[in-house]
């Protein structure tokens, strides 16, 4: 039995890991279900629940828990491709679907979705039908339960049904993670073969903080990657500090005519500038940060610094990898979150993936930038190994809590306090940090080994000479441009699937060992990436 099992052991296949956000890492969906395939194994994606933005943020203000939009948006990728007259084609447009953006147009949708009426049932059975709409029914419930009209009521303006149905099946079973199995369950995506893991398994928020260069202090994922005003409530008015948790009073009406509803479902103390009502946002125009940003961390309901653990699936899924992939997507809000949790830099140090593979944005973003400053992608590998060091609570960062909160606290009585000039956001300065730069070189190949990237106008720079001094492999391939809606400006590249299925299965020496590697700086050929398209 014994030599059975180390036989078992052997031959068993690891699994991949992706780490990744919502929208941007779905193109790559189909990229990284071929090389599964290929490698016969188990696919595993990493989600931070930090978003604070969008519909999730009417859920959050309402209810707390989890910031759930990227999650929803990777589970209802995951539903398999069907007939557009079939069930499940059905199902996923109806977690695909979105409230219309007024809000009693999108009242009125929601009452014929709850009610059973909307055509968005249409194609759906009725087992299945009203298996949906007991957890819809079960969030109407728990939205008329904390309604105090006329000062507080749910917004439903471009509300997620996917979200929705999340919200409700959480509340349900008071587990998140039992939420995400029901909606995996009902749209068929097939848990055997892939897994969508959040980054932290709680029913509480937890958001994140960005320190610049210049010590200025970001509150709130969506002001970090997309912030504008709230009409009517603008930041600016807001107290800029993370300790006084509570706000001004006086410039705070709109939350303190709802505070007896909200504490019933939040933490006390939690932050006004992180309960905005249906936080809205555009991904372009954004303008830029005034210094890059430096590091991530995550605030509990009064501001303070604090270090959560990663969920111990994420670590389940990392210590049994055979490979780990960085995704496209927003380094600092997409990424990082997942990485800086107590736990996971350990675990993809220690990791038996023999290949860490970081494939490079095709443009740059707000994140990444300002653009008089634009990350190259060394930067890139940084401030991934950075933040997998703090997890481990090594690095430059790795002040003692109670030092950084007497550190905060001396800042704020002694009046260093501000307004970014990045739309008003309420920021604190941070004083200089007791702790000095580490003289030890950084543990590279611990957390990257090659970077995949393409070449072209907006795409970060790739200096190979530097990289292959660092122990990492570069492979450049061959994308279209993405150019703007008026056809004038390039606005970077884009990766062509084929080229990136071929690229990945190169690396990880499953297919294409034929193709041209080229050892460190390679680049993987026209000829054998775009054949046949």
């Amino acid at each position: 039995m014994a030599q059975s099992n180390g036989s078992s052991e052997r031959t068993r296949n690891r699994g991949i890991v992706v780490f990744s956000g919502g929208s941007a890492a779905n193109s790559l969906v189909d990229v990284f279900n071929a090389v599964r395939e290929s490698k016969e194994c188990l696919l595993s994606y990493i989600i931070p629940i930090s978003d604070n933005g969008g519909s999730s943020s009417e859920l959050i203000r309402i209810f707390g828990g989890p910031g759930i939009g990227d999650v929803r948006s990777r589970l209802v990728r995951l539903i398999p491709d069907a007939p557009p007259e079939s069930e499940r084609a059905a199902t996923k447009r109806l977690f695909n679907h979105r409230l219309d953006a007024d809000s009693s147009v999108a009242k009125e949708s929601w009452q014929s979705i709850v009610d059973g009426t909307s055509h968005l049932w249409d194609g759906i059975s009725p087992a299945k039908k009203e298996l949906i709409r007991s957890f819809f029914n079960h969030l109407n419930l728990e939205i008329l339960k904390r309604a105090r009209p006329p000062s507080t009521t749910f917004d439903f303006s471009s509300a997620s049904v996917g979200n929705l149905f999340l919200t409700g099946a959480r509340l349900f079973t008071g587990s998140f993670e039992s939420a995400i199995y029901l909606l995996g369950s009902i749209g068929g995506v097939p848990s055997d073969l892939v897994r969508v893991i959040p980054a932290i398994n709680s029913n509480f928020s937890h958001h994140i903080s960005a320190t610049l260069e210049n010590g200025t202090v970001i509150v709130g994922q969506n002001s970090i990657s997309h912030p504008i005003d709230t009409p009517g409530s603008p930041v600016s008015n807001r107290r800029p500090s993370l300790l006084l948790a509570d706000g001004d009073a006086d410039s705070d009406d709109d939350f303190a005519s709802h505070a007896g509803s909200y504490e019933e479902d939040h933490l006390p103390g939690s932050l006004p500038s992180l309960r905005h009502k249906n936080i809205s946002y555009s991904k372009t125009g954004t303008e830029d940060l005034p210094s890059r940003i430096s590091r991530i961390w995550y605030i509990n309901p009064y501001g303070q610094e604090i270090r959560p653990p990663a969920n111990p699936r994420v670590l389940e899924a990392i210590n049994d990898a055979q490979a780990i992939v960085y995704s496209i997507g927003s380094l600092y809000t997409s990424i990082i979150p997942s990485i800086v949790l107590r736990g996971v830099g350990k675990a993809i140090a220690m990791s038996p993936a023999r290949h860490k593979i970081l494939i490079l944005n095709g443009s740059l973003d707000r994140e990444t930038g300002p653009s008089s400053n634009p990350f190259t992608a060394i930067d890139f590998v940084e401030a991934i190994v950075r933040a997998g060091e703090e997890s481990r609570g090594r690095g430059v960062h790795s002040v003692s809590r109670s030092q950084r909160h007497h550190d905060n606290m001396t800042s704020t009585i002694a009046g260093q306090t501000g307004t970014s000039s990045v739309s008003g956001l309420p920021t604190i300065v941070e004083p200089p940090r007791s702790s000095s730069p580490s003289a030890r070189t950084l543990p590279y190949t611990s957390y990257v080994t090659h970077i995949l990237h393409l070449e072209g106008p907006g795409t970060p720079k790739v200096d190979r000479e530097r990289l292959n001094a660092m122990g990492i492999e570069t492979l450049r391939l061959y994308g279209r441009k993405v150019i703007s809606d008026d056809g004038q400006t390039v606005l970077g590249m884009r990766y062509d699937p084929k080229a990136l299925i071929q690229a990945l299965e190169v690396v990880l020496g499953k297919k294409g060992d034929a193709m041209v590697r080229g050892g460190l700086g390679g680049t993987v050929s026209r000829r054998n990436t775009l054949d046949g398209l």
